[in-house]
């Protein structure tokens, strides 16, 4: 367990893997009535540590969102500690935590005020239908969830996860006062104007990339359009970089500056995308 902050502790779960980077990070705050976020998933050392440290005093546990890395902790918690759960569930997309059920269901904008501190949610689609961050106003620190990850993308898998939403809702925290980003994943993020512009040119250079293939090649599918867009990205990484891809073109569909074609002669008519003549 690690202090970062006088009123925040983190306690990183033991499930570090390419996609988790070191873990899933579960965040303490308070020291007399405790709130919780991300119990990540049910790994017995991971739950052990949480209660070791906060025992009785635990009385929120919040979800920023409900895949199997981050929430599934949370009903066993609120078991042996009579905790309130905050979060939100959404429609299973196969790649959500069917078991978590909220106690209260989670707004943008909703407050959780303690003597010691505030906790504001921000509802921030884009990785996920259902993804919150929380901002601890008291220290302007902001719980990203998967919203945002130190030192890796997130990956957007459609159609829960949408581009144009992510891209938006990270434009949406640029209006927060926010001192430091805590990710659901890797170190505390200290320079957040930074992060914030760092990924929105990030993503929309990615997408002038994919504009600039579909050029070159004409008519494309995502596997040739792949090794173009994604030339920095390690192969064994294309199976989720071709995700985000996905996403990418999608919300260039929505746009209309591409057009999807499905190739009924291939299996499964395979989709393949042009540049819209407009």
């Amino acid at each position: 367990m690690k202090q970062i902050s006088p009123l925040v502790r983190c306690i990183t779960a033991p499930n570090s893997n390419p996609m988790t980077g070191p873990g899933t990070n579960s965040y303490l705050i308070g020291s007399d009535q405790l709130a919780l976020i991300d119990p990540g998933a049910v790994i017995d050392s991971h739950l052990e540590k949480i209660l070791d440290s906060a025992g009785e005093k635990l009385s929120w546990i919040l979800v920023t969102h409900t895949h199997p890395d981050h929430s599934p902790g949370a009903c066993l918690l609120a078991e042996q500690t009579g905790a309130v759960l905050v979060g939100c569930v959404m429609p299973d997309d196969g790649h959500q935590d069917r078991t978590f059920q909220p106690t209260t269901n989670l707004m943008h904008g909703d407050l959780l005020e303690t003597e010691e501190f505030t906790l504001e949610s921000i509802h921030t689609p884009g990785h996920v239908a259902n993804q919150f961050c929380f901002l601890l106003q008291d220290e302007n620190m902001l719980f990203s969830g998967d919203h945002i990850m130190q030192g890796s993308s997130v990956v957007i898998i459609p159609p829960s996860g949408d581009m144009a939403a992510y891209i938006a809702s990270t434009q949406k925290l640029s209006d927060y006062a926010i001192d430091s980003i805590a990710p659901g994943h890797g170190n505390l993020l200290e320079n957040p104007t930074d992060v914030l512009k760092g990924i929105i040119q990030h993503r929309l250079g990615r997408e002038a990339l994919v504009l600039e293939q579909l050029k070159r090649l004409g008519e494309a599918s995502l596997d040739s359009l792949l090794p173009g867009v994604y030339r920095d990205v390690d192969r064994t990484l294309f199976s989720m970089a071709k995700m985000s891809l996905w996403a990418h073109l999608l919300k260039l569909e929505q746009e209309g500056r591409v057009i999807k074609r499905i190739d009924r002669h291939r299996a499964y008519g395979e989709e393949h995308w042009v540049l819209s003549e407009k």
